[in-house]
């Protein structure tokens, strides 16, 4: 089910790599959107679940939230150091095609993560990996608009953009289909969850709203987060 539902992030990679070809004016709102449930997966699912699974305290503070703050601030180093901000808003400096491709490569690995937190979710139970499934997916629309962009950016030729779109496209299916080979423990999953939490907290706060919000600072890009975090809800009472 996490092999088959894992497809989905790599059909969606595809989809904001074509994108990135073809931007069209609504784009902030797709954006929006997605940074609206991948918020409410990670405040109302994942963590809830992190803190259940994992809730023993080290100093004063439960493991699962001293991970979550973990999780995020290695996105934020991650992002630092290989300057993906800067390559995403086409920021002043030397084009340098292999600073492209480690970025891309980048992408990649961090694709390759969401694909291990789909199949660890579905250990945790079906809603849960369905509402982890469902927030890659979505933020996948963004990692393959700024895969092949970076790549690009860099002056890289076009075949070599769309080499690291697919590699990144495909990332999330083999990570799941690893989980296959091995189950993890429920604290040591739930740490996990709480670190992957913290994460993709950064990419939403940091990297997929901000964007959403560049050139289109509109109420509608507002009230299509507000509906994602919604629809999350939803989903989460529907589960329980």
């Amino acid at each position: 089910m996490a092999v088959f539902v894992a497809l989905g992030a790599f059909l969606m990679t595809l989809v904001g790599g074509w994108t990135a070809q073809r931007v069209t004016d609504r784009r902030h709102l797709v954006l929006g959107l997605a940074g609206g449930l991948m918020l409410g997966v990670v405040g109302l699912d994942l963590l809830p679940e992190a803190m259940h699974a994992a809730g023993q305290e080290i100093w004063g503070v439960p493991q699962a939230l001293l991970l979550f703050v973990g999780g995020f601030l290695t996105a934020h180093l991650l992002e630092r150091l290989l300057a993906l901000r800067q390559a995403a808003h086409g920021a002043d400096g030397e084009r340098v095609p292999q600073v492209g491709l480690g970025a891309a490569a980048a992408m990649v690995a961090h694709s390759l993560m969401d694909g291990i937190a789909i199949g660890a979710a579905f250990q945790a139970g079906s809603a849960m990996g369905l509402t982890v499934a469902l927030a890659v997916i979505t933020h996948d629309f963004a990692d393959g608009f700024n895969t092949y962009t970076i790549t690009r950016l860099y002056g890289n030729a076009r075949r070599r953009a769309v080499a690291m779109l697919f590699a990144d496209a495909a990332a999330p299916v083999v990570g799941a289909a690893s989980t296959l080979l091995f189950t993890l423990p429920e604290e040591l999953l739930g740490s996990y969850l709480g670190f992957f939490g913290g994460a993709l907290l950064y990419l939403a706060a940091a990297e997929i709203l901000p964007e959403a919000h560049h050139e289109h600072p509109a109420r509608s890009t507002v009230l299509c987060t507000i509906a994602g975090v919604a629809f999350i809800w939803l989903v989460v009472g529907a589960a329980e």
